[in-house]
């Protein structure tokens, strides 16, 4: 058993003599030449580390990692727009034929509340603008705030300077609308009238804006006739609001004639000023005085 293990035991042996004879073979010059190499790559390795790590360093200082907040989540609005509206109402104003119109229509999210958003006008120019919600609610709300608050909730966007100031009583078709006088600061300085007209039953609400430049506020009868134009085509297969409409439409006499079709009477007339004199400079422009 020995005798067989002594040709690999013999060949070991061999193995590292031969590799010790070539080690002393090797000339001392390239023995230290290899030294040299070895040392030159081992420093070379450590500065180059070093120089990494200095620069990694210089760029953490320049630019620190940024840390990112546990961000809130986005608050969720509580209205959406409804893409494609069907208009329920109607504001008629036929001077007013050139100025931006504009109908929308908000659902809330959780009550199924609906609002109708009717506008006639730039919101921040010196003609006329006229801008009428009427809010159905749903289960959002159980009752209406009271006035002052319903008004100054939506005379936030125009910039309202100073305080709102509460006015008398406005009579229209629908009854009496709570009023303020405001003047905005936003672009083009204006004086605006809010209104405000809440049922009970139906649980409807009818509120808005009237805005124009110049010096002097919107009359209140002007409003009475502007009120007047507004009109219900589709009462959504609500026979209370259906008849809350007909029912104003029995005292339709604001702008001086009951026919839904008449010619603009001199109230009426009053509603869109501004578009009257452009349209009277047009065509002098063009006939000529």
């Amino acid at each position: 058993m020995a005798a067989a293990h002594e040709p690999i035991v013999g060949s070991i042996m061999l193995t590292f003599g031969t590799i010790g004879a070539i080690e002393a073979a090797i000339h001392p010059a390239l023995r230290t030449w290899r030294d040299d190499v070895t040392s030159i790559l081992a420093q070379g390795l450590v500065y180059g580390s070093g120089l990494v790590a200095a620069v990694l360093f210089a760029a953490y200082i320049a630019d620190p990692p940024k840390v990112i907040a546990a961000s809130e989540p986005t608050p969720q609005a509580e209205w959406i727009e409804i893409e494609r509206p069907h208009p329920a109402f109607a504001l008629i104003i036929p001077e007013a034929g050139d100025a931006p119109a504009s109908y929308s229509i908000f659902r809330h999210i959780t009550g199924d509340g609906r609002k109708d958003v009717l506008s006639l006008g730039e919101p921040h120019g010196a003609a006329p603008y006229l801008w009428v919600e009427i809010y159905r609610p749903g289960r959002e709300i159980d009752h209406f705030s009271d006035a002052g608050s319903e008004i100054a909730a939506r005379v936030g966007d125009l910039g309202a300077a100073g305080a709102v100031r509460g006015e008398h009583d406005l009579d229209s078709k629908f009854g009496l609308f709570s009023v303020v006088n405001f003047v905005t600061t936003r672009d083009i300085p204006r004086k605006c009238v809010g209104f405000v007209r809440s049922y009970s039953e139906p649980q409807l609400q009818i509120s808005g804006l009237f805005c124009r430049g110049g010096e002097n506020f919107i009359e209140h009868s002007t409003l009475s006739c502007a009120l007047d134009r507004l009109t219900l085509l589709a009462a959504s297969n609500s026979s209370k609001v259906g008849a809350l409409f007909a029912q104003a439409e029995l005292r339709r006499n604001f702008c001086g004639q009951r026919n839904i079709l008449m010619a603009p009477t001199p109230k009426y007339r009053t509603l869109w000023k501004a578009v009257e004199e452009r349209q009277r400079t047009a065509t002098w422009w063009v006939d000529g005085p």
